[in-house]
Formats: structure tokens, C-alpha cells, sequence
């Protein structure tokens, strides 16, 4: 399992993250913002965990990320 960390207020609404995985980000209609889908807010950051299989496409995500608010952790 991987663990997947959105600073959504700060996400500039490029859609790099969309493009690399639609199947976990939206950008939101409400604000042009990239939801991290299926995660939970905390204190500003969004958290979700994933199957290991998301690996590649949430590491291409952070990389691309220009506003770089998508960090991502192993929690085996």
C-alpha cells in the first residue's frame, strides 16, 4: 500500500495529475481545483491509501505536479 497526500488549497488547477491518473483526480467544477479522489481532508491535506498497483501513476503525478502539493509515502 501506498499512501497518496493532496495540499489541495494550494493546487493551481493545471490538471497534470488528471491527465497522468483521471482515475484518481478530478478537477472540481466548484473551483477548477484537482480533487484527490476517495481521500479524506485532515487539517488542509487530503489522504488516501492505494493499492500498490497505483504506484507509477501517483510517483508521475507528484513529479509533474508544477505547485507540488502531491506527496506519496509507502505504509507497508
Amino acid at each position: 500500500m501506498i499512501q497518496i497526500i493532496q495540499q489541495r488549497a494550494k493546487c493551481i488547477g493545471c490538471n497534470a495529475c488528471v491527465e497522468i491518473a483521471e482515475h484518481r483526480w478530478r478537477v472540481s467544477r466548484k473551483d477548477g481545483k484537482c480533487t484527490l479522489v476517495g481521500a479524506k481532508e485532515k487539517r488542509g491535506f487530503y489522504v488516501v491509501n492505494v493499492e500498490e498497483g497505483e504506484r507509477e501513476d501517483v510517483i508521475a503525478a507528484a513529479r509533474v505536479c508544477p505547485a507540488r502539493i502531491i506527496k506519496w509515502k509507502d505504509c507497508s
